[in-house]
């Protein structure tokens, strides 16, 4: 066997989903890419030599946008289109996060010239396959959303359960029965009805929930069936 020099550089992207005002966001960054050219893109960068995966992703986040994700998920490898970045062979780890974007200060640095919170239907052309990415991010998203209670990370503490409902239906794209669902989500046991109403100014006043993380876990080790029928 004959040896062979491989100069393939390792990756990592980040598709983090924000929530804000019945609308989901993806976070992005503007910067040059090797000329005059400015694009956005998904925060990320390359790993290194001393860092894992998950290191290299939350120090390119903190340091482009200074958001720190405490849970990030592996989504998917990008690397079958070798000529996917035009300045070299790089094979991208893309993670997703979801956050709320309302606690969170966003500052462009390093490499970012700007960073932002973009509507997922008003994403642009991005740098690279980031538009691929953001679409197999969201496609996660949606299935996650029938099968593991993602949603309370995209909330805040207390909210409306109203709230909850427009979070599904944003996410999805579609109505859904709101009865029911109300109705299914109360009944596994892990959302919790405060004492505290919301600040309406008009109409009847409604009661906040808050999602009971320790019961969810509880819950989970008991093997509860977590299972939300969207169509």
């Amino acid at each position: 066997m004959s040896a062979h020099h491989q100069n393939i550089r390792i990756a990592v992207d980040a598709v983090v989903f924000g929530y804000q005002k019945s609308k989901l966001y993806v976070l992005l960054i503007q910067q040059k890419f090797g000329s005059q050219n400015t694009y956005w893109a998904l925060p990320g960068g390359l790993v290194q030599e001393d860092e894992t995966l998950i290191e290299a992703v939350k120090r390119e986040l903190k340091e482009e946008t200074n958001v720190a994700v405490n849970y990030l998920e592996q989504l998917y490898t990008f690397g079958d289109d070798i000529t996917r970045d035009p300045r070299n062979r790089v094979i991208s780890v893309a993670y997703f996060a979801l956050v709320d974007s309302s606690k969170l200060t966003l500052i462009a640095n390093t490499d970012a010239d700007h960073v932002s919170w973009v509507e997922i239907d008003k994403i642009p052309n991005l740098a690279f396959d980031h538009n691929e990415i953001v679409q197999m991010g969201l496609q996660r998203l949606k299935n996650k959303l029938t099968y593991q209670p993602i949603g309370f990370d995209l909330l805040p503490q207390k909210f409306l359960f109203s709230q909850l409902e427009n979070l599904y239906m944003t996410i999805i794209g579609k109505e859904i029965d709101r009865r029911n669902f109300r109705k299914k989500m109360l009944s596994f046991g892990f959302i919790t009805e405060t004492e505290e109403f919301a600040n309406k100014k008009t109409g009847r006043p409604a009661k906040l929930y808050t999602f009971n993380v320790s019961e969810y876990k509880r819950l989970e080790k008991e093997g509860i069936y977590f299972e939300i029928k969207l169509a």
